[in-house]
């Protein structure tokens, strides 16, 4: 199999109703829990976020608004990129909107 061309840098974030979050952050814990690589698709691109990802929560404060992001964040190497069948793979195969820029660098990250 031939090695995979690198992905350009990518900096998305996307709104879901209430009921798709749930449901993706139901997945992920599921995944958390086993120790298992996770599978999402957010604004169109499919994501393999592998079981050795760090988890972290962020929280801003600023301009009269509060964020909390929930972060995913990985190094890429090749096994990252593989699509192995014993893996989480129930992906979310309707999102096909087009994400909004963000003003984090999140190449690296998935913000779910």
């Amino acid at each position: 199999m031939a090695p995979r061309a690198p992905r350009a840098p990518r900096d998305v974030e996307q709104e879901y109703p209430t009921a798709e979050v749930v449901a993706k952050l139901r997945r992920l814990a599921d995944a958390l829990e086993t120790e298992k690589p996770f599978r999402i698709q957010i604004a169109g691109e499919r994501i393999r976020v592998p079981a050795h990802a760090t988890f972290s929560i962020e929280h801003e404060r600023g301009d009269g608004e509060e964020e909390i992001e929930f972060q995913l964040k990985w190094k890429l190497d090749s096994d990252d990129d593989s699509d192995d069948e014993d893996e989480n793979d129930d992906e979310d195969s309707e999102d096909t909107d087009s994400g909004s820029d963000s003003a984090d660098d999140a190449a690296d990250k998935a913000v779910v």
